[in-house]
Formats: C-alpha cells, structure tokens, sequence
C-alpha cells in the first residue's frame, strides 16, 4: 500500500499516522470545459414544445414557462403571449383560492397542511407562494421550496416562488398568466400566498375565487392586529395555533372577530363571512376549511356570482396590464429619464415643488408621445 505523503508542514521525524494527509487532485485532462458547457446548456423549446409539455403535467417545462411569461425580454415576452393564447381553452377549471395573513401566523406551514391533505384526497395542488423583493438591491429569498418540504416531494404538487419585483398587493404582475399555466397544467387548486397583509394587499381579491385570511390569538389587540380593508375583503378568517394551551385564546379570538363581522359587509354577494378555527401543527380543522370552501363554490356558482366575479376580474386584468405598460414606457422613455435626473436635485434643493415637477414630467412625456 502506497503510503499517504507528508504534508510540509509536519516534523519528519513524527510518525506516519496523521489526522490530514495530502491527496493527489483530479488530472486537468478529465476536465473538458466544451463537454460541461454543453451538457449545463438549457434547451430552447419552441412554442408548440411548451404547450405540449405544460398540458402533459411536465412540471420542468411548466416552470420554465412561467420564466418565460416572468420575462421582461422582449422576444420573451411575444413567444409567452403565444403560449398564452394556445392555453387558453384548457384553462378556468381549477378552485382559485387566495391566502393571506399577519407575520408569524404561519402561512406556509398551513399551506403545506392543507395541501398534503388535498393531496391525499385526490387533486393536484399548485402554490404560487410571493417573496418580497428588497426594495435596496431587488433581490429575493425564494425560500418557499425549502418552508415546504414536505408538499415539495409530493408528485402531485407544484411549488413556485416567485419575487414580487416591488409590486403591490402582495402579488407579482405575472400571477394571473400564472395562474392560467398551472390550470391548463392540470392542478385542481391553485393557492396563491401573499407577501403579508397591508393596506395594498387586497390585489390577490381580484384574481382568485375565494380569499383566506390567516391570524393567529394572543398577539395583541385582536381586531387592531389587522388593516380593516384586508378584513373586509376575506370570505374566511382562520384563527391559526389553536393547538395546546392556545386553544381557549383562539376560541376567545374567533369568538370577537364573529362579533366584529356582524357589522361588516360580506366579501362576497350571497355568502357570510366564515371565522374558523385550526392548527397547521395537528391538523386540526383542515377538514372543515375545505368543507368550507367547497360550500363557498357550490353557493356562488348556483347564485352566478362565481362565473361573474371571474368575468370581473378579467377586466380587472386589462386595466392592471395597462396601467403596468404606461409606467413602463413613461419610465423607459429617454426625455423622461434625463428630466428625472434634474428634477431629483431640483426637489432635493427645493428649486422647484412637487406638484411642478410632477407636471413637468407629465407634459414632457405627453409632447414626447
């Protein structure tokens, strides 16, 4: 047997018996950049590929899709409309259902509950979980894959997180188009999580069917710990941790948020605002919520209220996708760009008001266009 050479840095007189020994490094020649270049080198599939894989459930192909329509490249953007476009008809099946909640009320641990136990009953479930982007460098954790390992594994998932890019309402500006990949991808439920609960959360309202709101007991005043028009949008408030000797709090808190709701209009035309109990730690009241759910879906479709509020919402989309557009051409133009940099240092030296600066921006961009 080949004996393990000295490091230099040992004695030569100590024994051969050392707790590092030096090992001899791979040859250069097993290396061949071309070969590794190839083989780590994305396939471009064509517009009838991806179709083909997203109705066919390949989940690799679903997720580059969703790159593709996350893209602001404008060759990116044209092949996604496409994609779009020939998806279509095989979209509109699937239970849309919105989650949002307070920090710390465990969100994505519920998520991953009520998943699994969809899940074991049969249906396909897609969550589209949102990470706030950092307003300083842009960046985002992505860390919902790793939150949710469990429903992770699980074949009849998918799980995509997404940064919200700065966007409002707790949702990215490619959520619906999202949305309508995973449905014609053939997932039952698409969960759609929020960045948290504000004043601007409510975006996610107009792109899902049914709206969750998520909080927990024993975190201050109850009915103070949440903005009032978040509340007034959700179909259900679930008091989540009702587990152990959190129990009698949480009973306490849906017990006042029942009381609170007698004097708030319903979400939603037809259907009482439900307030539940459950633990995403036990299971506990997982059952009921879907129970709920389904009750929510057979109510509003019989009433026509479900196919009208989607009808809703498609216009909703319009107006969102063009209101995104004239930022991005007023912002993109090259008169304003070099307006703004003036104006920052005029406003920050006081030379000129806020309200000057705001129609000298508009009126340029307007002569521009």
């Amino acid at each position: 047997m080949k004996k393990n050479k000295k490091p230099e840095w040992v004695d030569k007189n100590k024994l051969d018996v050392y707790a590092t020994n030096i090992i001899d490094g791979v040859s250069k020649k097993l290396y061949k950049t071309d070969t590794v270049k190839k083989r780590i080198k994305k396939k471009d599939f064509s517009v009838n590929d991806m179709v083909k894989g997203i109705l066919n459930n390949n989940k690799m192909i679903l997720a580059r899709a969703i790159t593709l329509i996350e893209s602001n490249a404008e060759s990116h953007q044209e092949k996604a409309k496409t994609v779009l476009k020939k998806i279509l008809p095989n979209t509109g099946k699937a239970i849309r259902i919105g989650i949002s909640g307070v920090p710390g009320a465990g969100k994505s641990t519920f998520i991953e509950a009520f998943g699994l136990y969809l899940i074991a009953k049969g249906f396909k479930v897609a969550v589209l979980a949102v990470d706030p982007s950092s307003s300083r460098y842009g960046g985002s954790i992505l860390g919902d894959k790793t939150r949710m390992e469990k429903l992770a594994k699980e074949k009849n998932s998918f799980i995509r997180p997404s940064p919200s890019g700065g966007s409002l309402g707790g949702v990215t500006q490619k959520s619906r188009e999202t949305i309508l990949l995973c449905e014609a991808a053939g997932f039952d439920v698409i969960l759609v999580e929020t960045v948290g609960v504000g004043q601007n959360e409510i975006a996610v309202r107009a792109m899902v069917d049914v709206f969750l709101l998520i909080m927990i007991s024993g975190a201050g005043d109850e009915l103070q710990g949440i903005k009032k028009g978040v509340i007034e949008i959700a179909d259900a408030l679930l008091i989540n941790k009702a587990d152990g000797s959190n129990m009698k709090r949480a009973d306490l808190a849906a017990s006042e948020y029942r009381q609170a709701f007698r004097y708030l209009e319903n979400a939603t035309e037809g259907w009482k605002t439900q307030v539940k109990t459950c633990s995403a730690l036990t299971g506990m009241g997982i059952h009921e919520i879907w129970d709920m759910i389904c009750d929510f879906e057979t109510i509003t479709k019989q009433s026509g209220i479900f196919e009208s509020r989607r009808r809703e919402q498609k216009f909703s989309w319009v107006k969102a996708m063009t209101e995104n557009r004239i930022l991005d051409g007023f912002y993109s133009n090259l008169q304003i760009t070099k307006l703004l940099s003036k104006i920052e240092k005029d406003i920050k030296t006081g030379k000129i008001l806020a309200t000057e600066a705001s129609d000298l921006l508009l009126k340029t961009y307007l002569k521009d266009n």
